[in-house]
Order: C-alpha cells, then sequence, then structure tokens
C-alpha cells in the first residue's frame, strides 16, 4: 500500500511544480513521516537546476506516521526532526567519529553510494508512474517523507514548535556545528562573521553560546545586520558590493581588533569571489572557516595565508545527529539558542514561490514551510 503526497517537485531546469507523488511503506530500516514545517534554504533553490527531477526539501521535522520492524528508537506518534548525515556505522569515516561524511550514505561526498535503503531508492518514490529521487535523500517538501532510521531525531521538548524544530536540521546544525565542533572556539575570543543569512546568524549564536569577546558581523544588506544584532552580534560592518575581497571591511576588523585581525573568521555567504575573505580577517595564526559549502575554483592570494593561519572547509557542522540535535534543543530549552526568532515568515505549500522569492531577496532569517 502506497501514500499519496503532495509534494514540490524540482524540474531539473530551474522551475517547479506542486503535484502528487506516491511513498511507498517503510522497509525494515526505514521511518515514513507526516511532515509539518520544512525549511528553506539557497540550497533548495539550487536544486531547481540539478538537470533531473526531485522532490525538494532537506531540513523538516514532522511526526512518525510508520515504522519499519528493526526500528526502536521512535514509535508512531513521536515527534522527530529529520537530517540528511545518515551514518552507515560501518565505514572508515564513522568510526573515526566523522558520521557527516559517511563513506557510503552521504549525499554529497563524493565517491559515496549517495543511499543504501531497504528499498531501492528509486523505487519507494514515485511521481507520474516513474521513479524519482528526493533531496539529500530526504524530500522535506512534501507531505510525506519517507527516510533511513538514522535520518530521525526524537524531539524530546514540549516547548519546540514544528518550525522551529525544522530548522535545526541544517541551517542551525551548520552554523552552531561550524563553531562548537569544528572551530573549538574559547571564550572570549574575537569572531568575524561574513554574512548575515540564515547560517550566519547561526555561527552568531554559536559565537555566543561559546562566549565570545567579540562578534563581528558583516553584510550588505542592512536588514541582515539588523538580525545579527538581536542574535548576538556586538559589532556591525556594513560592507560595499564594490569592496573586492572585503579587503577594506578587513581593515576595519583589525582596527576592532587591536590592529592584528580576528581569532577566527567565517565565511557565511557562498559567493565564490569571498572564499578568501575569511583569511584577510584573522591575525597570524588565526582561523578562518569556509562554512557555506562553496565547490568552485577560485584563485587566493597565498600571502593571505601568512603567518600560520588556518583555513578549514566543514561539511554541516561536523554533526553527529543523535548527540548534536539534543544539545541544540537543552541550548534552546534553557534559553541560549534563539529558534522560534529565527523562523521570520511560514508559508503554505502552495507560496513556496513566494517564500523562495523572499529568501532570495533576503527579507527572512528563515522561511519555513509548514503543512496542515
Amino acid at each position: 500500500m502506497t501514500t499519496i503526497s503532495k509534494a514540490a517537485i524540482a524540474q531539473g531546469d530551474g522551475s517547479f511544480l506542486i503535484d502528487d507523488i506516491q511513498v511507498a511503506q517503510p522497509a525494515p530500516d526505514e521511518v515514513l513521516v507526516k511532515m509539518k514545517a520544512a525549511g528553506l534554504c539557497h540550497t533548495d533553490y539550487d536544486s531547481l537546476s540539478w538537470g533531473k527531477p526531485i522532490v525538494m526539501g532537506h531540513e523538516g521535522a514532522g511526526i512518525v506516521s510508520g515504522v519499519g520492524e528493526n526500528i526502536s528508537h521512535v514509535k508512531v506518534g513521536d515527534g522527530v526532526i529529520l537530517n540528511w548525515a545518515t551514518p552507515c556505522e560501518k565505514c572508515f569515516q564513522c568510526h573515526a567519529g566523522n558520521q557527516h561524511i559517511c563513506e557510503n550514505n552521504s549525499p554529497v561526498v563524493a565517491g559515496g553510494n549517495g543511499y543504501t535503503p531497504g528499498h531501492a531508492t528509486l523505487e519507494s518514490t514515485q511521481w507520474q508512474g516513474k521513479s524519482i529521487e528526493r533531496s539529500f535523500n530526504l524530500g522535506t517538501l512534501a507531505e510525506y517523507a519517507l527516510v533511513k532510521a538514522s535520518a530521525v531525531v526524537k524531539i524530546n521538548s514540549e516547548n519546540l514548535s514544528y518550525p522551529a524544530a525544522s530548522i535545526i536540521s541544517c541551517g542551525v546544525m551548520t552554523g552552531v556545528g561550524s563553531v562548537i565542533n569544528t572551530g573549538k572556539i574559547e571564550a572570549g575570543a574575537s569572531v568575524v562573521v561574513l554574512g548575515c543569512g540564515g547560517v550566519g546568524l547561526n555561527v552568531i549564536q554559536g559565537a555566543k553560546i561559546a562566549k565570545a569577546g567579540k562578534i563581528i558581523a558583516i553584510d550588505v544588506n542592512e536588514n541582515r545586520l539588523n538580525m545579527a544584532t538581536q542574535f548576538g552580534a556586538t559589532d556591525l560592518i556594513l560592507a560595499s558590493r564594490n569592496d573586492k575581497g572585503l579587503i577594506h571591511a578587513s581593515e576595519k576588523v583589525k582596527s576592532m581588533t587591536e590592529g592584528r585581525g580576528a581569532d577566527y573568521a567565517f565565511e557565511c555567504t557562498a559567493i565564490p569571489a569571498l572564499g578568501a575573505a575569511p583569511l584577510a580577517m584573522v591575525r597570524n595564526a588565526g582561523t578562518a572557516i569556509q562554512v557555506s559549502g562553496i565547490e568552485e575554483e577560485i584563485t587566493i592570494d597565498m600571502r593571505l595565508f601568512e603567518w600560520d593561519k588556518k583555513y578549514i572547509n566543514p561539511l554541516y557542522g561536523q554533526c553527529q545527529p543523535q548527540k548534536d540535535f539534543p544539545k541544540l534543543v537543552n541550548w534552546f530549552e534553557e534559553g541560549k539558542l534563539l529558534l522560534d526568532e529565527l523562523v521570520t515568515k511560514t508559508y503554505p505549500l502552495e507560496n513556496l514561490q513566494i517564500a523562495i522569492d523572499d529568501m532570495l531577496a533576503g527579507k527572512n532569517a528563515k522561511g519555513v514551510i509548514v503543512f496542515d
């Protein structure tokens, strides 16, 4: 028996449509989730042009609707957060503690198989009589999502709304995790955040949780800088679009950090031309972290590495979902992590185009699609 589910289908040519898909019942190691909310990010917009039909969406939260016979950590009726780092727990990287770059299940790591479900991926979800893939093995922009058991984390909070929970699964985890897991910044450190969209705001929150002494937010959008203050930025720099490599902005950073540069700088713009910019922001022996996932060839002046600077390119905040998601929820419960405040606006699935347009215009910290 299959479940009929309304879904957003990227057609691969830059467009999408809302149509029905057919979702199979869970295999022994799978969970069927009735989606309640799905966060939006620029990756969802990018998926419109991946050259093939795909069920959109990779951030989300919902209610367990069905479980496979081998599932014990969740049951029907449980609220869950979805994540796209689905470890196999057998490969070299999983044994090394790097579940986010699992060699077998990762949808983004080169050489990975992409997905190894009980069902063959292309048989479990159908559209117009043909098999269809799901974005990041999830496809959260649909009324129902069939996922691996390792892709769901039970929500243990009565105060966490589904829209707030949905954004944990990528944007919040990527931003906060890049600070806590990757940067491991120390209390009192100076931090620069380049780009104050959804991920950048969560880098700022992570820096605040880590008790950074100075958090400098940089953006060309004044509205986003105003948001940055709400989420913990101590200093703001309104950059110019004509500032190549943000060199002039880096001089302002140095003037705010005793002339030497910040201890840490996080790039969250996803603009290839700014891939090297965090190196210009940090002091000698400082650390630059490229958070946004730039996957293009860029040219870097090696003098920016002088001297002893580090440049790290982490994925997904080095996430271990079963451990990290509960930490984020606990920080939310303690009032240290703002989630509801990140959800600027919610939209029904039928208004997905409006939500995408608002995201591209920089109107929202996070826009979220909600389901009845």
